[in-house]
């Protein structure tokens, strides 16, 4: 999955050591509770030598498993969540969504109803547990070892999706068909069903040409990067600074480490 999930490349990675990279099969089931604890043992390696690691990202939910804690909940059985995974491919997620709203209306009321991997993951804890998926929310967490600050980057929206447009083409011209050609037989795969592949997998079951799968892919991670940017914005505690200003960004952090 290297050219679809923008994977740094071999001269990024040599800058500074990197971790959670190339560290996983897709045919590997991987959780946010598994990323959390090995995350956290990771950060007690580095602290022994470093003040600093730096956590680079953009889902919020793996962002505050590192930083809050999560949730707990039961463990869900790979077979439920590619029935799920199914049923998102043969009937569209709005079956999911109303499934949701018929089984846990509270979490419907909070939970992005466009991201699928979250719909498919509460519904695996409503089927494994028999309880709402809410009953298992805002439960005692154990307190961070370590202080976080907290910086978002951004941009005028305008140039924002013009990168992101430039940035599928670049993709494409690299090899992105082809990489999704060669993953086709792992479709059913919940690390599959994400932007840039589920687009090109509807081109190779030939629901659309492949100049309309591209398209989606643009538009689609324009909408994911909307939906990021007001989830952000929503949890409040972050400061932000325009993409470029890097000597601000650099002031911000050496001020918070002196306090």
């Amino acid at each position: 999955m290297n050219i679809g999930t923008a994977k740094p490349t071999e001269g990024e990675l040599s800058l500074a050591p990197h971790y959670f990279i190339n560290n996983l099969s897709i045919q590997e089931d991987y959780s946010v509770g598994q990323y959390e604890r090995e995350v956290l043992s990771k950060l007690k390696d580095i602290f022994i030598s470093h003040d600093v690691a730096i956590l680079v990202g953009g889902t919020g939910l793996y962002i505050n498993a590192i930083l809050y804690g999560l949730d707990q909940f039961p463990g869900v059985d790979i077979a439920i969540k590619r029935k799920y995974n199914q049923m998102l491919r043969a009937e569209g997620i709005h079956s999911l969504q109303s499934l949701i709203s018929e089984k846990d209306p509270e979490y419907a009321e909070t939970i992005d109803m466009n991201n699928p991997h979250r719909l498919i993951r509460a519904l695996g804890v409503i089927e494994v547990s028999g309880k709402k998926f809410s009953s298992f929310l805002n439960q005692e967490k154990e307190n961070r070892l370590f202080v976080p600050i907290k910086i978002a980057l951004t941009m005028d929206r305008h140039l924002l999706y013009d990168r992101i447009n430039k940035r599928v083409d670049y993709m494409v011209e690299n090899g992105l068909v082809e990489e999704a050609k060669s993953l086709y037989k792992y479709k059913g795969i919940n690390a599959l069903n994400t932007v840039g592949y589920s687009e090109i997998f509807d081109h190779l079951d030939a629901k659309c040409f492949i100049s309309e799968s591209i398209e989606k892919i643009k538009q689609n991670t324009r909408n994911y990067a909307k939906r990021q940017s007001t989830w952000f914005r929503n949890q409040g505690e972050w400061e932000y600074f325009q993409h470029d200003k890097l000597e601000r960004i650099e002031e911000f952090i050496a001020h918070n480490l002196t306090q």
